[in-house]
């Protein structure tokens, strides 16, 4: 009888061990797209902020690459939204819609080149010239 409740024991406590590792994972799912929510979706650290009248464009470099998104301030409603990035020497990469809260993520291999960010929201809109050189 007492090897008994040892086995159960045993698989009660994998089955609780279980259930806690995949409330870690998620909990780990739920809680990615908050983290992404924050960036826009780019990688890497923040260098420039455009300012725009509703918004702004976020421009972030990592080690390789570039990236850009317009964010709204207020989101909510549909509105017209764009966003583009073009390496020196590339062609531009570009989301434009009407979005909610933002517009992109856009981004380009930018490892040594300079890039040309352009943003908007409605008829407000925002260059950057060319930056990160």
């Amino acid at each position: 009888m007492e090897h008994g409740r040892k086995g159960r024991g045993r698989g009660a406590a994998s089955a609780r061990a279980c259930a806690a590792g995949l409330m870690l994972c998620v909990g780990g799912l739920l809680a990615a797209p908050q983290a992404h929510a924050a960036t826009g979706g780019c990688g890497g650290d923040l260098v420039r902020t455009l300012p725009l009248p509703t918004g702004e464009v976020r421009v972030y470099k990592s080690r390789t690459q570039a990236c850009a998104v317009t964010v709204a301030d207020d989101p909510g409603r549909r509105r017209a939204m764009a966003v583009s990035i073009q390496p020196r020497g590339g062609v531009p990469v570009r989301d434009a819609g009407q979005f909610t809260r933002y517009a992109g993520p856009v981004t380009v291999g930018a490892i040594t080149r300079c890039v040309y960010v352009k943003g908007g929201i409605e008829a407000g809109s925002v260059d950057s010239g060319w930056i990160l050189c």
